[in-house]
Protein backbone atom coordinates (compact mmCIF):
# COMPACT_ATOMS: atom_id res chain seq x y z
CA UNK A 1 0.00 0.00 0.00
CA UNK A 2 1.62 3.54 -1.19
CA UNK A 3 2.04 5.81 1.81
CA UNK A 4 0.86 8.61 2.31
CA UNK A 5 2.99 12.13 2.65
CA UNK A 6 2.01 15.80 3.39
CA UNK A 7 2.94 18.35 0.86
CA UNK A 8 1.71 21.79 0.24
CA UNK A 9 0.52 22.35 -3.20
CA UNK A 10 2.81 24.23 -4.52
CA UNK A 11 5.51 21.16 -3.83
CA UNK A 12 2.94 18.37 -5.01
CA UNK A 13 2.67 20.56 -8.35
CA UNK A 14 5.98 20.80 -8.91
CA UNK A 15 7.40 17.45 -7.39
CA UNK A 16 5.01 15.80 -9.67
CA UNK A 17 6.34 17.62 -12.68
CA UNK A 18 9.44 16.60 -12.05
CA UNK A 19 7.81 12.65 -11.84
CA UNK A 20 6.11 13.48 -15.56
CA UNK A 21 9.69 13.83 -17.16
CA UNK A 22 9.35 18.04 -16.75
CA UNK A 23 13.26 19.00 -16.93
CA UNK A 24 12.90 22.47 -18.39
CA UNK A 25 11.53 25.17 -15.67
CA UNK A 26 11.42 29.02 -16.72
CA UNK A 27 9.41 31.76 -14.36
CA UNK A 28 9.60 34.79 -12.85
CA UNK A 29 8.71 35.72 -9.17
CA UNK A 30 5.08 36.21 -7.99
CA UNK A 31 3.25 35.92 -5.09
CA UNK A 32 1.19 33.44 -4.32
CA UNK A 33 3.19 30.86 -6.15
CA UNK A 34 7.22 31.55 -5.16
CA UNK A 35 7.23 27.95 -4.20
CA UNK A 36 6.96 26.66 -7.12
CA UNK A 37 10.34 28.14 -8.58
CA UNK A 38 12.29 27.75 -5.37
CA UNK A 39 10.80 24.00 -5.48
CA UNK A 40 12.14 23.41 -9.37
CA UNK A 41 15.33 25.38 -8.40
CA UNK A 42 16.71 22.42 -6.35
CA UNK A 43 15.10 19.84 -8.05
CA UNK A 44 15.89 20.41 -11.96
CA UNK A 45 19.64 20.52 -10.41
CA UNK A 46 19.43 16.83 -8.34
CA UNK A 47 17.65 15.47 -11.97
CA UNK A 48 20.04 17.60 -14.72
CA UNK A 49 16.94 19.71 -15.66
CA UNK A 50 17.49 23.06 -16.47
CA UNK A 51 15.98 26.12 -14.23
CA UNK A 52 16.33 29.65 -15.32
CA UNK A 53 14.62 32.76 -13.80
CA UNK A 54 13.77 34.89 -16.50
CA UNK A 55 14.13 39.27 -16.48
CA UNK A 56 10.68 38.64 -17.10
CA UNK A 57 6.79 37.18 -17.73
CA UNK A 58 7.74 37.38 -20.99
CA UNK A 59 11.01 35.98 -21.43
CA UNK A 60 9.94 32.93 -19.64
CA UNK A 61 6.76 31.90 -21.69
CA UNK A 62 9.32 32.56 -24.60
CA UNK A 63 11.82 30.25 -23.42
CA UNK A 64 9.21 27.42 -22.89
CA UNK A 65 8.28 27.97 -26.00
CA UNK A 66 11.67 27.55 -27.31
CA UNK A 67 12.31 24.23 -24.73
CA UNK A 68 9.35 22.74 -26.31
CA UNK A 69 10.24 23.08 -29.82
CA UNK A 70 13.37 20.66 -28.92
CA UNK A 71 11.32 18.14 -27.41
CA UNK A 72 11.52 18.88 -24.01
CA UNK A 73 9.07 18.92 -21.58
CA UNK A 74 8.86 22.40 -20.28
CA UNK A 75 6.68 24.27 -17.48
CA UNK A 76 6.52 27.97 -16.16
CA UNK A 77 3.94 28.72 -13.53
CA UNK A 78 3.01 32.75 -12.64
CA UNK A 79 0.02 33.92 -10.79
CA UNK A 80 -2.75 36.70 -12.30
CA UNK A 81 -1.10 39.59 -13.45
CA UNK A 82 1.96 37.73 -14.80
CA UNK A 83 0.28 35.40 -16.99
CA UNK A 84 -1.91 38.01 -18.32
CA UNK A 85 2.10 39.09 -19.59
CA UNK A 86 2.08 35.33 -20.77
CA UNK A 87 -1.05 35.95 -23.27
CA UNK A 88 1.20 36.43 -26.48
CA UNK A 89 3.32 33.57 -25.77
CA UNK A 90 0.95 31.15 -25.19
CA UNK A 91 -1.01 32.54 -28.76
CA UNK A 92 2.35 31.50 -30.98
CA UNK A 93 2.61 28.28 -29.04
CA UNK A 94 -0.86 27.45 -30.06
CA UNK A 95 -0.35 28.38 -33.69
CA UNK A 96 2.94 26.59 -33.47
CA UNK A 97 1.21 23.48 -31.91
CA UNK A 98 3.73 23.15 -29.13
CA UNK A 99 3.20 21.15 -25.80
CA UNK A 100 3.84 22.91 -22.52
CA UNK A 101 2.30 22.94 -19.26
CA UNK A 102 1.34 26.62 -17.51
CA UNK A 103 0.40 26.93 -13.74
CA UNK A 104 -1.27 29.98 -12.59
CA UNK A 105 -1.83 30.26 -8.65
CA UNK A 106 -4.70 32.86 -9.12
CA UNK A 107 -5.03 36.24 -6.80
CA UNK A 108 -7.40 38.72 -6.16
CA UNK A 109 -7.95 41.65 -8.98
CA UNK A 110 -7.83 42.75 -11.47
CA UNK A 111 -4.52 44.57 -11.62
CA UNK A 112 -2.46 44.19 -8.75
CA UNK A 113 -4.64 43.07 -6.11
CA UNK A 114 -4.14 41.07 -3.96
CA UNK A 115 -2.33 37.53 -2.69
CA UNK A 116 -5.35 35.78 -1.68
CA UNK A 117 -7.45 32.83 -3.16
CA UNK A 118 -9.62 34.26 -5.89
CA UNK A 119 -11.19 32.50 -8.93
CA UNK A 120 -11.46 36.47 -11.00
CA UNK A 121 -9.10 34.51 -13.78
CA UNK A 122 -11.98 31.97 -15.24
CA UNK A 123 -12.23 33.97 -18.76
CA UNK A 124 -8.76 34.50 -18.98
CA UNK A 125 -7.76 31.24 -18.53
CA UNK A 126 -11.02 29.18 -20.84
CA UNK A 127 -10.84 31.92 -23.21
CA UNK A 128 -7.45 31.19 -24.62
CA UNK A 129 -6.21 34.35 -23.49
CA UNK A 130 -4.43 35.46 -26.26
CA UNK A 131 -4.51 37.06 -29.48
CA UNK A 132 -6.22 34.74 -32.70
CA UNK A 133 -8.81 32.07 -32.80
CA UNK A 134 -7.71 29.30 -30.35
CA UNK A 135 -8.58 26.96 -27.19
CA UNK A 136 -6.36 25.38 -24.96
CA UNK A 137 -7.22 22.67 -21.83
CA UNK A 138 -7.61 24.01 -18.57
CA UNK A 139 -7.59 22.42 -15.36
CA UNK A 140 -8.90 23.05 -11.80
CA UNK A 141 -7.83 20.91 -9.14
CA UNK A 142 -9.62 20.87 -5.90
CA UNK A 143 -7.12 19.75 -3.34
CA UNK A 144 -3.41 18.78 -3.02
CA UNK A 145 -3.93 14.83 -3.99
CA UNK A 146 -5.81 16.53 -7.56
CA UNK A 147 -2.96 19.08 -8.13
CA UNK A 148 -0.26 16.43 -7.94
CA UNK A 149 -2.23 13.83 -10.31
CA UNK A 150 -3.81 16.47 -12.75
CA UNK A 151 -0.24 17.55 -13.38
CA UNK A 152 1.01 14.26 -13.95
CA UNK A 153 -2.31 14.07 -16.65
CA UNK A 154 -1.66 17.92 -17.61
CA UNK A 155 2.25 17.20 -19.53
CA UNK A 156 0.37 14.24 -21.20
CA UNK A 157 -2.32 16.03 -22.50
CA UNK A 158 0.11 18.48 -23.86
CA UNK A 159 1.93 15.81 -25.63
CA UNK A 160 -0.95 13.92 -27.59
CA UNK A 161 -2.77 16.81 -28.80
CA UNK A 162 0.74 19.39 -29.06
CA UNK A 163 -0.84 22.11 -27.26
CA UNK A 164 -0.25 24.41 -24.03
CA UNK A 165 -2.36 23.06 -20.97
CA UNK A 166 -3.19 25.31 -18.15
CA UNK A 167 -3.64 24.23 -14.51
CA UNK A 168 -5.71 26.95 -12.57
CA UNK A 169 -5.33 27.19 -9.00
CA UNK A 170 -5.36 29.98 -6.51
CA UNK A 171 -3.61 31.02 -3.25
CA UNK A 172 -5.56 28.31 -1.02
CA UNK A 173 -5.29 24.98 -3.02
CA UNK A 174 -1.30 26.32 -3.73
CA UNK A 175 -0.51 26.58 -0.10
CA UNK A 176 -3.15 24.54 1.77
CA UNK A 177 -1.04 21.14 3.11
CA UNK A 178 -2.57 17.82 3.20
CA UNK A 179 -1.95 14.47 3.03
CA UNK A 180 -1.10 12.78 -0.65
CA UNK A 181 -0.12 9.10 -1.70
CA UNK A 182 2.90 10.76 -4.05
CA UNK A 183 2.88 8.06 -6.95
CA UNK A 184 5.63 7.64 -9.53
CA UNK A 185 4.49 8.50 -13.05
CA UNK A 186 3.86 5.51 -14.30
CA UNK A 187 2.48 5.90 -18.65
CA UNK A 188 4.97 4.25 -20.98
CA UNK A 189 5.74 6.84 -23.54
CA UNK A 190 5.08 4.83 -26.16
CA UNK A 191 1.35 5.51 -25.79
CA UNK A 192 2.07 9.53 -26.50
CA UNK A 193 2.78 9.84 -30.25
CA UNK A 194 6.22 10.60 -31.54
CA UNK A 195 7.63 14.23 -31.69
CA UNK A 196 8.24 14.01 -35.00
CA UNK A 197 8.42 18.31 -35.33
CA UNK A 198 10.68 19.18 -32.90
CA UNK A 199 14.09 21.03 -34.23
CA UNK A 200 17.24 18.48 -32.98
CA UNK A 201 19.59 19.78 -36.00
CA UNK A 202 18.41 18.01 -38.98
CA UNK A 203 21.11 15.44 -38.04
CA UNK A 204 19.99 12.43 -40.64
CA UNK A 205 16.84 13.89 -42.26
CA UNK A 206 15.40 17.02 -44.08
CA UNK A 207 15.42 20.38 -42.19
CA UNK A 208 12.33 21.42 -40.66
CA UNK A 209 10.54 24.87 -40.00
CA UNK A 210 8.01 25.52 -37.18
CA UNK A 211 6.12 29.07 -37.79
CA UNK A 212 3.25 31.01 -37.16
CA UNK A 213 3.80 33.69 -39.76
CA UNK A 214 1.27 31.93 -42.62
CA UNK A 215 0.98 34.77 -44.78
CA UNK A 216 -1.19 33.13 -47.60
CA UNK A 217 -5.16 33.62 -46.23
CA UNK A 218 -6.10 29.88 -47.76
CA UNK A 219 -3.22 28.66 -45.57
CA UNK A 220 -3.94 30.33 -42.76
CA UNK A 221 -7.35 29.51 -42.57
CA UNK A 222 -6.73 25.53 -43.18
CA UNK A 223 -4.71 26.03 -40.60
CA UNK A 224 -7.19 27.46 -38.09
CA UNK A 225 -9.72 24.41 -39.51
CA UNK A 226 -7.11 22.05 -38.62
CA UNK A 227 -6.68 23.86 -34.75
CA UNK A 228 -9.99 23.90 -34.74
CA UNK A 229 -11.00 19.76 -35.20
CA UNK A 230 -8.08 19.20 -32.65
CA UNK A 231 -9.84 21.47 -30.50
CA UNK A 232 -13.23 19.46 -31.36
CA UNK A 233 -11.14 16.55 -30.43
CA UNK A 234 -10.71 17.81 -27.13
CA UNK A 235 -13.99 18.46 -26.51
CA UNK A 236 -14.83 14.45 -27.31
CA UNK A 237 -12.20 13.39 -25.02
CA UNK A 238 -11.11 15.68 -22.71
CA UNK A 239 -14.18 16.84 -19.81
CA UNK A 240 -13.82 15.52 -16.26
CA UNK A 241 -16.22 16.48 -13.40
CA UNK A 242 -17.18 15.24 -10.24
CA UNK A 243 -20.64 14.28 -9.05
CA UNK A 244 -21.67 14.48 -5.80
CA UNK A 245 -25.32 13.55 -4.74
CA UNK A 246 -26.73 14.72 -7.60
CA UNK A 247 -29.14 11.54 -7.93
CA UNK A 248 -31.76 13.04 -5.67
CA UNK A 249 -30.81 16.80 -6.06
CA UNK A 250 -33.43 19.01 -6.43
CA UNK A 251 -30.96 22.03 -6.40
CA UNK A 252 -27.28 21.41 -7.52
CA UNK A 253 -24.18 23.64 -6.85
CA UNK A 254 -21.85 24.23 -9.40
CA UNK A 255 -18.38 25.10 -8.02
CA UNK A 256 -14.68 24.20 -8.95
CA UNK A 257 -11.35 24.45 -7.00
CA UNK A 258 -11.44 25.80 -3.72
CA UNK A 259 -14.95 26.92 -4.20
CA UNK A 260 -16.08 23.40 -4.50
CA UNK A 261 -14.24 22.29 -1.42
CA UNK A 262 -16.45 24.82 0.20
CA UNK A 263 -19.54 23.61 -1.81
CA UNK A 264 -19.54 20.13 -0.66
CA UNK A 265 -19.54 21.31 3.05
CA UNK A 266 -22.29 23.52 2.51
CA UNK A 267 -24.48 20.30 0.54
CA UNK A 268 -23.87 18.21 3.79
CA UNK A 269 -25.03 21.09 6.16
CA UNK A 270 -28.07 21.60 3.88
CA UNK A 271 -28.61 17.24 3.42
CA UNK A 272 -28.37 17.26 7.51
CA UNK A 273 -31.16 19.81 7.55
CA UNK A 274 -33.14 17.91 5.17
CA UNK A 275 -33.16 19.88 1.51
CA UNK A 276 -31.87 17.69 -1.47
CA UNK A 277 -29.26 19.65 -2.36
CA UNK A 278 -26.15 18.17 -4.56
CA UNK A 279 -22.44 19.05 -6.33
CA UNK A 280 -21.45 19.26 -9.79
CA UNK A 281 -17.90 20.17 -9.86
CA UNK A 282 -15.98 21.10 -13.01
CA UNK A 283 -12.52 19.44 -13.63
CA UNK A 284 -11.83 20.86 -16.80
CA UNK A 285 -13.12 24.05 -17.18
CA UNK A 286 -11.99 23.86 -21.04
CA UNK A 287 -13.47 22.01 -22.43
CA UNK A 288 -16.81 22.40 -19.77
CA UNK A 289 -18.52 19.51 -19.14
CA UNK A 290 -21.24 20.29 -21.15
CA UNK A 291 -22.98 17.14 -21.12
CA UNK A 292 -22.31 16.36 -17.73
CA UNK A 293 -24.64 19.61 -16.91
CA UNK A 294 -27.40 18.75 -19.05
CA UNK A 295 -27.71 14.89 -17.58
CA UNK A 296 -28.27 17.15 -14.09
CA UNK A 297 -30.38 19.69 -15.62
CA UNK A 298 -32.81 16.99 -16.58
CA UNK A 299 -33.23 15.84 -12.58
CA UNK A 300 -32.74 18.95 -10.42
CA UNK A 301 -34.65 22.10 -10.54
CA UNK A 302 -32.44 24.96 -10.12
CA UNK A 303 -28.91 25.45 -10.25
CA UNK A 304 -26.94 27.71 -8.01
CA UNK A 305 -23.62 28.56 -9.29
CA UNK A 306 -21.10 29.82 -6.55
CA UNK A 307 -17.52 30.95 -7.78
CA UNK A 308 -15.25 33.53 -5.72
CA UNK A 309 -15.72 35.81 -8.46
CA UNK A 310 -18.45 38.55 -9.00
CA UNK A 311 -19.57 35.53 -11.96
CA UNK A 312 -17.95 34.20 -14.68
CA UNK A 313 -18.50 30.33 -14.85
CA UNK A 314 -21.77 30.74 -14.68
CA UNK A 315 -21.54 32.20 -18.73
CA UNK A 316 -20.82 28.48 -19.68
CA UNK A 317 -23.26 27.02 -17.55
CA UNK A 318 -26.19 29.28 -18.74
CA UNK A 319 -24.75 27.90 -22.40
CA UNK A 320 -24.56 24.04 -21.24
CA UNK A 321 -28.27 24.64 -19.90
CA UNK A 322 -30.18 26.48 -22.75
CA UNK A 323 -32.70 27.38 -20.49
CA UNK A 324 -33.74 24.24 -18.78
CA UNK A 325 -33.43 25.03 -15.42
CA UNK A 326 -32.91 28.99 -13.74
CA UNK A 327 -29.56 29.60 -13.11
CA UNK A 328 -28.85 31.80 -9.60
CA UNK A 329 -25.27 33.08 -8.74
CA UNK A 330 -24.01 33.37 -5.72
CA UNK A 331 -20.31 34.51 -5.45
CA UNK A 332 -17.20 36.52 -3.21
CA UNK A 333 -14.64 38.30 -5.24
CA UNK A 334 -11.05 40.15 -4.14
CA UNK A 335 -9.93 37.13 -1.87
CA UNK A 336 -12.79 36.33 0.50
CA UNK A 337 -12.89 32.81 1.38
CA UNK A 338 -16.64 31.95 3.03
CA UNK A 339 -17.22 29.29 5.15
CA UNK A 340 -19.49 26.63 4.41
CA UNK A 341 -22.09 27.28 6.65
CA UNK A 342 -22.23 31.18 4.62
CA UNK A 343 -23.24 29.43 1.62
CA UNK A 344 -25.30 26.86 3.40
CA UNK A 345 -27.44 29.97 4.35
CA UNK A 346 -27.86 31.20 0.94
CA UNK A 347 -28.75 27.00 -0.29
CA UNK A 348 -31.61 27.83 2.19
CA UNK A 349 -33.01 30.94 1.17
CA UNK A 350 -33.03 30.09 -2.50
CA UNK A 351 -34.57 26.82 -1.47
CA UNK A 352 -37.12 28.81 0.52
CA UNK A 353 -37.65 31.22 -2.04
CA UNK A 354 -38.29 28.68 -5.27
CA UNK A 355 -40.35 26.82 -2.94
CA UNK A 356 -38.81 23.39 -3.63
Amino acid sequence: MDEKVLMKGTDALSEAAVQAGCRCYFGYPITPQNEIPEYMSRRMEEVGGVFLQGESEIASINMVLGAAATGARAMTSSSSPGISLKQEGLSFMAALELPAVIVNINRGGPGLGNIAPSQGDYYQATRGGGHGDYRMPVYAPASVQELYDITMQTFDVADKYRTPVMILGDGMTGQIVEPIIAHEYIRPAEDLPPKDYILDGAQGRPSRIIKSLILDVREMEEHNWKLKRKYDLMKQELPQWEEFMTDDAKMTIIAYGTAARIAKGAVKRARSQGLKVGLLRPITLWPFPDEAIISVAKKSKIFLVFEMSTGQMIDDVRLAVEGRVPCEFYGRPGGIVPAPQELARIIERYWLQKEL
